[in-house]
């Protein structure tokens, strides 16, 4: 008997249509008319053991426990899942092959793994175990992945690597978060105060941004522009470009901050000839964006229609399992095997059914064409995220799950529109011994731009390129009838927002000095991973550690006064951007697991003699936890279990949630 493991009911069940009828459903399993059987997990069934079973002694947090390392770790069963595990128990023992279904990421590897090694298959039988790579739920997609099995053998390096992240967040998690909970209650905060290697630096981000707002001084600056004209009267504008003479009355970004200086240029040019210096004229094309993975997602739908990342993530979640329109959604890649081009005309063929702006832009797609998100060295464990052949179901979706899914579909549709087409014009001109350019661009062709809202696609005041600049030449006498001074300010970096931190999460690598951790932090793509950012933003506005005003996000009074008692080593990312490379390492089989603990638990050491150095003066006086239960923004899906991983839930019976208490390991609290 063949027995098939899914990380989930909803992919069971999309397993159970890919293979034949007549199927007999029983609880927790579906067996096949040839006797192989489907059942699944429930995301994770296991769960690390808690610290007291261990040690009963470390029911109680005490400083004398610290630090708590496991000599032989051990799993747990979640108590709401063992009835599932209990079915899949009698199946593994009686299955001749096993066929692990996990998602195909590292979390998805370990998450079925971790269920064989637990219930003690034979080694005969793990070894001859086979993997089912899943990312697209519809019959014909799992059909082909049906087709491709692989052997587990050939992930265990990547589970292995799983396995090793979590067991770090739970030592480190579990550990700090202890230190710092009892330090703050002999300082009066009768709060949790939790690390996390993730979610620490995304607070001290965030705390470094509004200290650096609260610093700034505004300055005026000023610019010169001068109206042009050509002999045949087309006007345009063009900015001064101070000489090195103007230095001294510049700051560091070249910006003039002497008024009389600006308006001794705007006189000494105004009715004075003007002669071009340069002209340049380029056609220029410009790629359609490629299709969305999660990150990329969460930052279009923050900025368009102001839903938080975890609304994203739930509705996306929805849309992948419940309603089977997109492919897998906790993707971290933003392009397509090439193979799948050949399922493009079905798929836009539903977008075209599904009614509305859809089906407008998909009549008028171009299924020949094929763009740059089609390379098939760029895919990792996913795909990007992108519609499936049953997007003609889309009618039926609830306002939030439109909005989001309407992305998903027009970001894949530009993949079969034209580039867009565009002239970009330059001209240098001089005018009484000064130096002034003009820029512009001028449309020709739209191509996928023509999907974009027409708000879209409106001028940025900030831009200074001209909608259209005339055709000039070299030497070419033109005549400037004005000068005139513009005034403006600096203004101070722009607080976050849940599309700006999300997109600074993902780019956490432009804010690191160090070259090396620089490098590492853009190979991993940033802080955290694509299904554990929402959890993490939302876990530290539940600790109370930031708070929104209107859009947008800053750090509360004790998320700051936590962040400043704490070593830089928690508050940057290079804690992760190191362990991330190790991770790597490990999935690759460059680096050993064993080495990797060793290392973690020297620096956990460190840590903890940092933590009972810290003085607890500043976390005296703060504003006592808040009682009330943590609800979302409005508008968010509260959508039924999907049996997807858990979010962070509370461990009451330690005083506070320990990095053990979650079900999923990448979205607990000690991330």
């Amino acid at each position: 008997m063949i027995l098939y493991i899914a990380e989930k009911p909803s992919l069971a069940r999309a397993i159970a249509a890919a293979l034949p009828s007549p199927q007999k459903k029983e609880e927790g399993c579906i067996w096949l008319p040839n006797g192989d059987c489907i059942s699944w997990c429930i995301g994770h069934l296991l769960e690390q053991a808690e610290p007291h079973q261990y040690n009963p002694a470390y029911k109680s947090w005490s400083l004398d426990h610290l630090p708590i390392i496991p000599t032989d770790w051990q799993w747990q069963e979640k108590s709401g899942t063992k009835k599932q595990l209990s079915i899949l128990k009698r199946l593994i023992k009686k299955a001749s092959l096993l066929v692990h279904a996990g998602d195909p990421d590292r979390e998805g590897q370990l998450l079925v793994d971790e269920v064989l090694h637990y219930t003690k298959v034979p080694v005969q039988k793990l070894k001859s175990t086979q993997r089912l790579l899943v990312s697209d739920l519809t019959p014909a997609a799992v059909k082909k992945a049906l087709n491709n099995l692989r052997p587990n053998s050939e992930f265990a390096a990547l589970s292995r690597s799983a396995l090793g992240r979590a067991r770090a967040d739970w030592l480190l998690g579990l550990n700090l978060t202890r230190a710092y909970t009892i330090r703050g209650r002999q300082a009066g905060y009768q709060g949790v105060l939790s690390i996390g290697r993730v979610q620490t630096p995304v607070l001290g981000l965030v705390a470094a941004r509004d200290k650096e707002r609260e610093a700034f001084v505004p300055k005026d600056f000023y610019q010169v522009w001068a109206s042009i004209q050509t002999p045949q009267g087309v006007m345009f504008q063009a900015k001064w470009l101070p000489s090195e003479a103007c230095q001294p009355y510049m700051d560091d970004e070249n910006r003039v901050l002497s008024l009389p200086l600006a308006q001794n240029v705007a006189s000494r040019i105004t009715n004075k000839p003007a002669r071009v210096i340069d002209a340049q004229y380029k056609q220029k094309k410009q790629s359609a964006p490629l299709p969305y993975n999660l990150s990329a997602l969460q930052i279009d739908a923050a900025k368009a229609f102001s839903l938080s990342a975890q609304q994203v993530l739930d509705t996306c979640q929805a849309l992948y399992e419940r309603h089977q329109i997109i492919t897998y959604p906790r993707s971290d890649c933003r392009y397509l095997p090439v193979q799948q081009h050949k399922d493009a005309p079905a798929i836009i063929n539903a977008l075209a059914r599904s009614g509305g702006d859809r089906q407008t832009a998909a009549e008028n797609a171009n299924t020949a064409l094929k763009s740059k998100a089609w390379n098939d060295k760029q895919i990792t464990a996913h795909h990007a995220i992108i519609p499936t052949t049953q997007a003609h179901k889309a009618a039926s979706l609830s306002k939030t799950e439109a909005l989001v899914f309407n992305l998903i579909a027009r970001q894949y549709l530009m993949q079969f529109y034209p580039e867009y087409d565009y002239l970009a014009s330059y001209i240098k001109l001089e005018i009484e011994g000064g130096l002034f350019e003009a820029k512009g661009n001028t449309p020709i062709s739209l191509g996928w731009k023509s999907l974009l809202p027409a708000r879209s696609t409106a001028k940025d005041p900030e831009d200074e390129n001209q909608h259209e600049l005339p055709k000039l030449s070299k030497g070419e006498a033109l005549w400037c009838t004005q000068g005139q001074v513009q005034e403006k300010v600096t203004t101070p970096p722009a607080a976050f927002t849940d599309a700006t931190l999300l997109a600074a999460m993902t780019g956490i690598n432009r804010f690191v000095t160090d070259k090396d951790i620089r490098a590492i932090l853009k190979e991993t793509d940033g802080l955290g991973t694509e299904a554990t950012r929402a959890s993490i933003i939302e876990l530290l506005f539940k600790r109370g550690f930031l708070t929104r005003q209107g859009k947008q996000i800053h750090a509360s009074q004790t998320g700051r006064a936590f962040i400043n008692c704490l070593p830089e080593q928690l508050v940057t990312p290079d804690m992760t951007a190191k362990w991330e490379s190790a991770l790597n390492n490990i999935s690759l089989g460059e680096t050993s697991y064993q080495s990797f603990i060793e290392n973690l638990e020297t620096n956990l050491n460190q840590l903890l003699s940092a933590s009972r150095d810290m003085p607890t003066s500043a976390l005296q006086n703060l504003p006592a936890p808040s009682k009330k239960p943590f609800t979302k923004r409005k508008g968010t899906t509260n959508r039924k279990s999907t049996g997807t991983r858990k979010t962070a839930t509370t461990n009451k019976s330690s005083g506070g949630r320990t990095a053990t208490s979650n079900a999923r390991r990448r979205s607990k609290a000690s991330s």
